[in-house]
This record gives C-alpha cells, structure tokens and sequence, in this order.
C-alpha cells in the first residue's frame, strides 16, 4: 500500500514548544498520513495558542493551523491525545519518565526521544536505519505490562545514531566487531533551547558532555545485538555468542548549530581486515529495511560516501536527504586499529525527531500501530 493510500492517522506531541518538538512538528506538518491532532507542553503553555507561547527557532514558519492549536498539558486524558493511534515524546528527560508512562498505562502507543526508556528491558531502542527488527519485542512488552495496546518504543542519543548506521554497515559486509573508538564533536542544539551559553561555547571546544560517553558505549551493543528467538530479551552483544563490542567514547561540544561529526576508528574481529576499497564499497551499497519498506522518511541513501578530503561538514552536508541520512568520508587505514573514518548526521533531525517519526512509519507497516 502506498503512503498516499493509507488511512490518517492522529498523531499527538509531547514537548512540543521545545526543540525537538518544534522539529517534529515542521517534519509531521507535511506528513502523507500521520496528522497532528494534540499538542502537549508545561502547564504554563496549556490552554494557549502554540503560536503565542513558542520561541520558534526553525527556518520555515509555524504552519498556520498548527500556530492556532491550543497547547494541552501533557496528561493522557488531556483533550486529543485519547484519539491519538500514536504520540511522539520530544519530552525533557527530567519529566519524560513518569509521563510517558502515564500515557502507555492509558493504552496510548509513544515514540520517544527521551532516554529514560532506553535501558529497559522490554523497550526497543531502535535506529531506523539499523535495527526494526527489534520492533518485535513490543508484543512481549504489552503481554508483561498487562496492556492491549500501549507500548514504548525509543531511538537512541544522537551522537550514538550517527555512529552506529555505518558500524551496522561494516558488521552486515564483514561479520562482528572489535574495538570502536569515537571522539564528537557536537553541536550546540543538542544542548536543547538556550543551550550552552556564548560565553562558554563561542572560540572554544568544551571537551565534556555529561552522561553522553556512557550513552554512546553502551547504547551501541544494545542496538547491534539482537533477540533471542522468543522476541523477549535483547542480547546487547554481552553473550557468549555474539562478544560486545569494546566502544570508547569521547564527547565534546563545539560552536556549530546543527550536525554532530564522529572522528571513528574501527577493529574488526576477524583478521586479516578488509581492505579500504571493499569497506568503502560496504558504506556505498549499504540498504537498510525502513529502504526496503520504503516508508515516508526513509532516505534513498542511508549512507552518503564523500570523496572529497575535507568532507563531511557540518554545514555544507547536514541537510543530504532531508536530514535523514548519515555522511561518511575520509575512509582510510588506521595504523593502530584497522579502519578510521569521519561521519555526519543531523542531530536534531536523524538523530531525533526524524529517526521517531521513521520508526513509527515502520511500526505501521508492520501492523503495530493501525
């Protein structure tokens, strides 16, 4: 069926005066069947037009009729949001927890950006572009829970998206991975609004972002590891058949607005490695299931390959695809591991309000979300 044959489908946002909520709805707006139907922020926002209360900071307007909605608080039984078939969280992580549990409690299907699902158990934490097939776990998730319909689902940190779509391109070409080594250089957005202060952050590197090494280390062998063949436990890449892979993560912020660069070395477990031709070859020809599906905000690449030497950049690759892909460039031999490469993805697109919005898209195709 085709995207422009499928039934609407009412979608709600939590978070939606914020930054990755501003994203999700300028992405949604334009959506084929995924339609806004609520919109949900602090109960300073609610019952107010989402135009006078948000400080928009993207570079098209507020789509006229989502700028006349009026906010809601962010609460399962809040007007709209019962008619949701699904609800996107751009929330917060101080406050995504208990309210994104809420609404599953209500039997309500969120899609969250937030990370403090992520670890659980019976939540999938899923990169579009890598591991749907995760997805499969939901069922065993509403059976524990008790549930006829709600579930969790959610993508990953930014910096970790941006790393692990060419690592599953390596693993898929040339079977497991060794040794990971990743320094950030991330953009201010991913600070969210304000963000860091131009005091701190213009002429400067800071070379410490809380929490988000240990994200990226671990987040990694979660989302390359798979399900036992009961669809009811990750293996994380920890058990004795599939070793984890050995990730250390370095993270900085640096003064550019959107779009995180990785500087990655790579180890692959068997020897002797590829060369640098069949591993470029791997990046170019890498496909992925949200492709095959060939859901809304799938892109035709999923990795772009740059031949240039300075590329890519922030600034002149970010927007490829929409935002929805992820650049690679300066493929060349590691004289301490076995490959280094640069890689690129827009953070606040791929590596957020993007990645949910394509993770629900595949969700509908696989009949979990109707």
């Amino acid at each position: 069926m085709s995207s422009s044959e499928r039934k609407q489908i009412k979608v709600g946002i939590l978070g939606a005066t914020g930054t990755v909520g501003q994203r999700f709805i300028q992405l949604l707006s334009t959506h084929p069947y995924f339609v806004i139907h609520a919109l949900g922020a602090s109960s300073r926002s609610a019952g107010q037009r989402y135009g006078k209360v948000t400080k928009w900071k993207l570079n098209t307007p507020i789509p006229k009729e989502i700028g006349n909605m009026v906010v809601q608080e962010c609460k399962p039984d809040a007007e709209g949001f019962k008619d949701c078939g699904v609800v996107f969280s751009g929330l917060d992580a101080d406050v995504a927890g208990e309210i994104e549990e809420a609404f599953r409690s209500a039997n309500l299907i969120v899609f969250s950006n937030a990370k403090n699902y992520r670890r659980d158990p019976l939540c999938p934490l899923i990169v579009p572009l890598v591991n749907p097939s995760h997805l499969s776990i939901i069922p065993h998730q509403k059976k524990t829970l008790g549930l006829e319909k709600g579930y969790i689902v959610t993508n990953a940190n930014c910096s970790t998206t941006g790393l692990v779509v060419p690592l599953a391109a390596l693993e898929k070409a040339f079977g497991p991975l060794q040794t990971v080594m990743v320094t950030t250089l991330q953009a201010i957005s991913g600070a969210g609004y304000p963000g860091v202060s131009s005091l701190d952050i213009l002429d400067n590197v800071v070379p410490h972002i809380g929490g988000e090494e240990e994200k990226i280390e671990w987040e990694t062998n979660k989302i390359l590891g798979g399900l036992n063949s009961d669809n009811t436990q990750f293996d994380l890449h920890s058990n004795e058949s599939v070793k984890a892979i050995n990730v250390s993560a370095t993270t900085t912020r640096v003064p550019v607005i959107d779009g995180h660069t990785g500087v990655v070395s790579v180890k692959f477990s068997k020897s002797p490695a590829p060369s640098m031709e069949e591993i470029d070859r791997a990046f170019r020809e890498f496909r992925c299931e949200a492709q095959e599906l060939n859901v809304p905000s799938a892109p035709p690449q999923a990795i772009v390959v740059h031949d240039a030497p300075d590329r890519p950049q922030p600034r002149l690759d970010r927007d490829l695809h929409n935002g929805a892909c992820v650049s690679v460039g300066r493929v060349r031999p590691c004289p301490v591991l076995d490959v280094k490469f640069v890689c690129l993805i827009d953070n606040v697109r791929l590596g957020a309000a993007t990645s949910s919005i394509m993770n629900a898209e595949i969700a509908v195709e696989k009949g979990l979300i109707v």
